[in-house]
């Protein structure tokens, strides 16, 4: 139902495809925070199995593959598992739908309190356990796209940082997996499986 929030519900999708087609994905890590850690669909080749389907979607988030789990495996793992489908004709995911952009509130009350991650880049690469960043939803491995409405996708290092350590209240941030930001920004050519 549409009442239900993302990211709590899984589909199961089935689907078909010729022996020896490749599924047509390409999968990123989706970052560890207070999520479980799987791999996430970062793009769909055009006209692939998966893009046909009409039941998958960018930022899906893949907890199994065919009876085998993904979650916690690591990205290369979860890369051999998919490309190992190739010959087989029958095809079941069960996904959990998320948006490829992540939504995090950190609520700081006032600047005594560590925001609890670190950014290099605008990529957040390391997060305090229990902090108020976790809490929040921030998931290291992520771009920072935006602080409270306002776009810093192209905002130098030192201004992301003063931003940030300045910011009090609610603190709304929008994320996604840097891999998947360096695929759509063309940084990076797409690996299909």
């Amino acid at each position: 139902s549409s009442s239900t929030p993302t990211g709590l519900v899984t589909k199961c999708y089935c689907g078909q495809k010729q022996k020896g087609e490749i599924l047509g994905v390409v999968i990123v890590e989706s970052g560890w925070g207070s999520i479980l850690p799987t791999v996430i669909i970062a793009n769909m080749m055009h006209g692939g199995p998966a893009e046909k389907s009409g039941k998958l979607n960018i930022g899906d988030q893949i907890m199994s593959i065919n009876g085998t789990s993904l979650v916690g495996l690591p990205l290369s793992t979860c890369q051999s598992i998919i490309k190992g489908l190739k010959n087989q004709s029958r095809v079941k995911l069960n996904i959990v739908r998320c948006p490829p952009v992540t939504t995090v509130l950190i609520r700081r009350p006032d600047l005594r309190y560590q925001l609890g991650f670190s950014v290099q880049n605008g990529i957040i690469c390391s997060l305090m356990r229990g902090g108020i960043a976790e809490r929040g939803g921030v998931r290291v491995g992520h771009r920072i796209i935006e602080i409270n409405g306002q776009s810093v996708v192209a905002t130098p290092h030192e201004k992301i940082v003063h931003i940030l350590s300045n910011a009090v209240g609610e603190i709304h941030m929008k994320t996604m997996p840097a891999a998947m930001y360096r695929l759509l920004t063309a940084q990076e050519q797409p690996v299909y499986i």
